[in-house]
């Protein structure tokens, strides 16, 4: 019995001491509050957060001027992407701005002219590359262009196929165009 005894009294006191221990921290933190009490101080919150913003109201002011701003632009015509109307099946003229450098060691830029039809077209938005394919002395040369590269001074369009496929890989094999039906162009 006394070792009943002896284990009731340490629950206790062990159920004592958190007891201890967590009033003082409530009572130090914060007083108690009535519920009277509560939706008054709820009430000051909020009174509170809104002083702060009536004293600022100029720097909003002044970056609403700058949005303003930057709303003008966007006003005027959205930026285009280039080479919307490309589409596999295409034959192409790339007219592509080179920098070379000569005997001298002085840089000229030139523009060559690159033939081929579109293979596949990758990417979207400023990322969107085409992939141009001809054959040149019985050997395939293709080239991958990025669209909104300032070195793709402009893309003509020479003929158009009509295709069924988005990718025209089977031109790689060797096979011929006979799988496409050239479109007339209304230019």
């Amino acid at each position: 019995m006394s070792d009943n005894k002896n284990k009731q009294s340490e629950e206790k006191a062990v159920d004592q001491q958190p007891e201890e221990q967590t009033a003082p921290e409530t009572e130090a933190t914060e007083p108690a509050a009535t519920p009277e009490e509560a939706p008054k101080e709820a009430s000051e919150a909020p009174a509170e957060a809104e002083a702060p913003a009536e004293d600022a109201p100029e720097a909003p002011a002044e970056e609403s001027d700058a949005s303003e701003d930057a709303e003008a632009p966007a006003d005027a015509e959205p930026v285009a992407l280039p080479h919307r109307d490309l589409k596999p099946g295409m034959v192409v003229r790339v007219h592509e701005i080179i920098k070379d450098t000569n005997a001298k060691g002085e840089e000229r830029e030139r523009v060559q002219v690159f033939e081929g039809t579109i293979l596949g077209l990758n990417g979207s938005g400023i990322t969107r590359t085409m992939t141009v394919r001809k054959v040149s002395g019985g050997i395939g040369v293709e080239k991958i262009y990025p669209l909104s590269s300032p070195h793709v001074e402009k893309v003509e369009i020479v003929k158009e196929y009509r295709t069924r496929r988005a990718k025209l890989w089977f031109l790689r094999k060797g096979k011929t165009k006979r799988r496409m039906k050239e479109v007339r162009r209304a230019e």
